[in-house]
């Protein structure tokens, strides 16, 4: 990967508390804050589609211009 923000391989899926992994393959620039990146949880099955943050934490508004 050429740069860009690491994203966790596994999160822990916030309804069951299970684990849910990583599903989305990685750009080729590496993941960047307001990408979309979507986990499926290895236990109820849910999908998880959440927004990379940037360093600070903070997800941008797709308002932003």
């Amino acid at each position: 990967m050429a740069g860009g923000i690491e994203v966790e391989q596994v999160i822990t899926c916030i309804d069951c508390g299970g684990r849910a992994h990583l599903i989305s393959y990685p750009p080729e620039d590496g993941w960047q804050p307001g990408d979309l990146v979507v986990y499926r949880c290895e236990d109820c099955l849910d999908r998880w589609d959440l927004v990379v943050p940037d360093e600070e934490g903070n997800v941008p508004d797709s308002d932003d211009s």
